[in-house]
């Protein structure tokens, strides 16, 4: 059923702006007729190839991008509808109407179209892969296949907000020491580049022998200021050779195999891999979904093709009749508690719930270390600045402490 995007006047004379499903213009034109509204302009939603090579609307305009919140909130409200007993059919249009953002309403729209034609919810939303993930998708499946939709999507609700909450925490954490780091290197080249050569002239016309510190600084100020574009050109290249590396498979092995072992980053990146297993683990099993498939979902969004690897190795012991603790315990990978809690909720048959507490620890943990290494990162920048500056001042005083010598 085509989607058509429409303005009309009420009763009132006020212009609004809406969208409507319909078999037709005419059709469309009837609908808001009966709305008590009078249509001005209705035109036809263009759609766009997705992947799967049927049509998608997921054709975001300029202040219309559809957010990660406004998903979470959607879901949410869906839940809410079917489980007030309201159809899917129903809840959806509902929903339609409820939604503010003109490109998840058109996308919404769509969604209930394929429902309509007699395909699943999972089926529709597989159509928006940019939009639902796999987790999604196939927590969805659960939930349709269990009779237990409405409860599936509350619990994909709140497992969006928590894992949006925690990125926003540790973005908010790392936010003011990057700003401090842009803003000091950019005073620092300032400085050094058109400060201190004018007043390292004031050497220029002596026959002394400057100290090493004083020749040291005025070289490094003529190499940044004749030289800055080279600089800058290094360091693209630098950036863009790197990043060339990281995508081939040994680079991407390598640079993942890094992440994990650097001094303090490497504890780090492993209990947010933690946190992600068993949150996102947790989500899956409490919907219905079977471990072996949660796995091969969790491995996608751990990010480490180190980690991938283990938990593809734990997918295929698995199904040979092996515990997951007692697969994961091999690892070096894993921390102890994580994979000790595994094994409790194993014998005791509530691994979701096990996972649910080791990831509220973990998620507690990564909290509690950025705000800590961040409290470090200022103190550490005004040493090296203070260093910095510091050098400075005494390059450019050495010398004129010679000359007053010179002078009695």
């Amino acid at each position: 059923m085509p989607v058509y995007e429409y303005t009309a006047l009420s009763s009132s004379g006020k212009k609004t702006k809406g969208i409507i499903d319909a078999d037709s213009v005419s059709a469309a034109r009837q609908k808001i007729k009966s709305r008590g509204q009078y249509p001005v302009e209705i035109t036809e939603t263009t759609p766009q190839a997705g992947k799967s090579g049927r049509t998608s609307f997921l054709h975001i305009e300029l202040g219309q991008r559809v957010r990660q919140q406004e998903i979470h909130i959607a879901t949410r409200q869906l839940a809410t509808l079917l489980g007030a007993g309201i159809p899917l059919v129903q809840a959806l249009n509902g929903l339609i109407e409820q939604t503010t953002n003109k490109s998840l309403k058109k996308i919404i729209a769509q969604i209930k179209d394929s429902v309509n034609e007699g395909n699943s919810l999972t089926a529709a939303l597989s159509e928006h892969p940019r939009l639902f993930s796999r987790i999604y998708i196939n927590m969805v499946r659960a939930g349709e296949a269990s009779g237990s939709l409405d409860v599936v999507l509350e619990r994909l609700a709140e497992f969006g907000e928590s894992q949006q909450a925690l990125k926003a925490r540790i973005k908010a954490a790392l936010t003011y020491p990057l700003f401090m780091a842009v803003v000091g290197t950019l005073v620092l080249f300032l400085l050094i580049t058109f400060i201190v050569p004018s007043i390292t002239k004031v050497f220029e016309g002596t026959s002394q022998a400057l100290p090493l510190p004083t020749i040291i600084l005025i070289s490094l100020s003529g190499f940044f200021k004749n030289y800055w574009w080279l600089l800058i050109l290094l360091i693209v290249a630098a950036v863009t050779a790197i990043r060339f590396f990281i995508t081939r498979p040994t680079g991407q092995q390598l640079w993942d195999r890094l992440k994990l072992t650097l001094p303090l980053l490497g504890d780090l990146n492993i209990k947010i891999a933690s946190a992600r297993l068993g949150r996102t683990l947790s989500s899956l099993l409490e919907s219905g979904v079977p471990l072996v498939t949660a796995l091969q979902i969790v491995k996608n969004i751990l990010n480490n093709t180190i980690l991938a690897d283990t938990i593809d190795d734990a997918t295929r012991e698995l199904e040979k009749g092996r515990s997951l603790s007692q697969i994961l315990k091999k690892s070096p990978w894993f921390p102890p508690m994580l994979v000790q809690m595994i094994g409790v909720g194993e014998q005791s048959g509530a691994l979701e719930k096990m996972l649910g507490k080791v990831a509220d620890n973990y998620e507690r943990e990564v909290e509690a270390k950025i705000l800590t290494m961040t409290s470090l990162i200022e103190p550490i920048m005004i040493l090296v600045m203070g260093g910095v500056v510091s050098f400075i001042v005494v390059s450019i005083l050495l010398p004129i402490f010679e000359m007053n010598q010179l002078i009695r």
